[in-house]
Parts: structure tokens; sequence; C-alpha cells
């Protein structure tokens, strides 16, 4: 049975932590989707719009090639109607993202729910690159 993961976030200003936390998704299972935040979410969760647009943060992590496949989230205030459709068997989250393994577990009683590690987040955040 392949083992599919899938993982999310916002991937703006791409920069080594993002490049880490993909790694680690990808070595959990055999085959990694990774799910961008549109621009309109980014927007109603963080309270600002990201620097670099949905595309942009899209093009990014393709072309950091760790990923089977890379796509946009979908619009509205389920975030996690995606994840129904893809049917993951493996959701990782970052460090620092806001839902509890518990309530995604909760959520998606079927997948197994794993939170990564940080790679020097006192140095690779987004936030720091907003400045």
């Amino acid at each position: 049975m392949t083992r599919l993961v899938v993982c999310g976030g916002t991937f703006d200003h791409f920069h080594p932590g993002h490049t880490y936390f993909l790694q680690q998704a990808r070595s959990l299972g055999d085959s990694l989707t990774v799910v961008v935040a549109r621009d309109e979410t980014v927007l109603r969760i963080k309270g600002f719009l990201p620097t670099d647009s949905e595309e942009t943060r899209l093009k990014n992590v393709r072309q950091c090639g760790i990923a089977d496949k890379v796509m946009l989230g979908n619009y509205g205030e389920d975030l996690f109607v995606i994840i129904d459709e893809i049917e993951p068997s493996i959701i990782a989250l970052g460090y620092d993202q806001r839902m509890s393994e518990a309530e995604m577990g909760c959520r998606f009683p079927n997948c197994q729910i794993i939170r990564l590690k940080s790679f020097h987040p006192e140095k690779y955040k987004s936030s720091y690159f907003r400045k």
C-alpha cells in the first residue's frame, strides 16, 4: 500500500527551513503532495497577504523538486476539504502550524498526524524576511 503524505503551508520567502520541512515530510512515505495556501487564505488566517504571490510560492515549491505533486489550496473557510480529496495516509504538520495533532486526528481519524521538527527557527522563519 502506498503511503501518501500531505503537508501544506504558505511558503513565503522560500528558504532552507521550508526545504527541511519538505524533506522531512517526504521521508515519511512513498509520495508527497504539498498544498500551498491561497493568498486569500493567508490574509484571512494571518491577517496579512504574503509577500510572494500564490503563483510564485507554488512555483518555488515545485522548483525545489522534493514533492511529487504541488497544488494550490481551495478557496473558502474550510481549509481541510482538500485533504479529504487527497486522502493521505499521513498529514505532516510544521513545528509552528497552529492546528493541534489532536484536532487533526479528530477530523482525519484514518490518518497518522506527525508534527515535524524546526530547522534553525531563529534564522529561517518567513516573518524574519518580511521585515
